[in-house]
């Protein structure tokens, strides 16, 4: 699979050649970002750290908002057991950690979550910002460190950012030396073909100057893999929203893949009337989230953000009809935020901050008095009565700020990643009539 690079300098994305000479300045990353998380997770380097060069601002004042919003693998100049924690507690889906990876260090963390880099000059080791050798060779120092990674970045210094093709017989031959650990390479990737070869021997492919040259369409990576029997040519293609929901299947062309990737929208074949952008004329479109590979390399799925009624040309959000539970209510409320009729109790809620506070306490109120209130095991009825009162507000909650249960999922997810945990003690009641931060809606 493709793992798009950012790399950063001076607080600017850039491009190396042979680590050393800048070949290219491609500017803020976030709009990099952005169009590269289709592709799952990033990988974003400082290079300014890396070498030891200092940058005025910090490339971290970049790169912690990427991590709240895409799958980032955060690495340069990690090499202490304290700057690790801090990235992963910063949100970074992985670290990736170059010289400073010893079994000591690595094993103070979470395994799934480090990649050990190592970049290599004619299988040599080398460090210091790709600037001296170190006598070892490569496949020694990935079966030494394989136990306690995740992962490994082998990057082929000699090639990297010439574009004169990354060596898959060199790089296949270290698959064996990583024993479980995933095996990404970089170094010199200059077709899709070379992607898609990756990928059968179960590699990752990190690129980054074949793609911000135009020499291979960010598209054409990320589907390199692909394959089809089909005599059209076509990819069956699953969209889904963001709850992972099904809203319907439609069909893939490399043509419309790529119209999806440059404009961020959902697009796809009709096998009538060709390249069509969903809600082109209904202004029901679609947002591009993320576009991912089945197992087999022959199908597709679209997650998006649907705008409008749904996916389906009855109105519905799903072919299938629409979707119920939370997911439903939460779409109702959606709907209400702007339609709800005047005098409603959805309409005082919308527009009572005060109310809708006071139902979010009092009914939080009640939840917990069931569940503690007493010596009788509690009620499951009433438990569950209690939690979707609590529910409801707090859907409302979100959609009178015009946010969603999504939201809600990402905030868990980034949460999910911290390594470092609070102890989790209640706070101290406030006094009567003391508001309290996020008390309101």
């Amino acid at each position: 699979m493709l793992i798009p690079s950012i790399d950063l300098m001076g607080g600017q994305t850039v491009q190396l050649v042979g680590g050393r000479d800048k070949a290219l300045d491609a500017g803020d990353p976030a709009p990099i970002a952005r169009r590269f998380s289709l592709a799952g997770e990033i990988a974003v380097i400082d290079l300014d750290a890396a070498i030891g060069t200092p940058s005025h601002p910090s490339n971290r004042t970049l790169i912690e908002p990427l991590l709240r919003d895409y799958a980032c693998r955060v690495g340069g100049g990690i090499r202490s057991y304290e700057a690790a924690l801090s990235w992963l507690d910063a949100g970074a889906a992985k670290v990736i950690i170059g010289t400073a990876a010893t079994p000591e260090l690595l094993g103070r963390l979470p395994r799934e979550r480090v990649i050990a880099a190592v970049d290599c000059f004619n299988g040599e080791v080398v460090v210091k910002g790709w600037r001296e050798g170190t006598g070892r060779r490569v496949d020694a120092v990935l079966r030494e460190l394989a136990p306690h990674v995740g992962g490994f970045l082998v990057t082929f210094v000699e090639r990297e950012g010439r574009m004169q093709g990354l060596p898959i017989d060199q790089a296949a031959a270290l698959r064996e030396a990583a024993g479980d650990a995933k095996l990404t390479v970089a170094g010199g990737v200059a077709g899709v073909e070379e992607l898609a070869a990756l990928d059968r021997l179960g590699l990752d492919a990190q690129v980054g100057m074949a793609i911000y040259t135009g020499r291979i369409d960010f598209a054409d990576a990320l589907i390199a893999p692909l394959t089809t029997d089909r005599p059209d040519g076509l990819f069956p293609t699953v969209v889904c929203d963001e709850h992972g929901h099904a809203l319907g299947l439609a069909y893939s062309s490399r043509e419309s893949i790529r119209e999806a990737c440059r404009t961020l929208r959902g697009v796809y074949h009709s096998r009538t009337r060709g390249l069509w952008t969903k809600g082109a004329s209904s202004g029901h479109t679609q947002e591009l989230v993320r576009i991912d590979l089945d197992c087999d390399r022959d199908a597709i799925r679209f997650t998006v953000r649907q705008s409008g009624p749904g996916f389906c040309h009855n109105d519905t959000q799903t072919c299938w009809g629409d979707v119920a539970g939370i997911a439903g209510l939460e779409r109702t409320l959606a709907r209400r935020r702007e339609s709800a009729p005047h005098g409603s109790y959805t309409r005082r809620l919308f527009d009572d901050a005060v109310l809708l506070r006071s139902k979010l306490t009092e009914e939080a109120g009640e939840l917990a008095r069931e569940l503690t209130g007493g010596t009788d095991a509690p009620n499951t009825a009433r438990v569950v009565a209690e939690a979707s009162d609590v529910l409801y507000f707090t859907l409302v909650a979100l959609a009178r700020q015009g946010l969603s249960l999504s939201d809600v999922a990402r905030e868990f997810d980034r949460r999910s990643l911290t390594v470092t945990r609070r102890k989790g003690d209640a706070k101290a009641a406030p006094s009567p009539g003391q508001d309290t931060k996020g008390a309101g809606a």
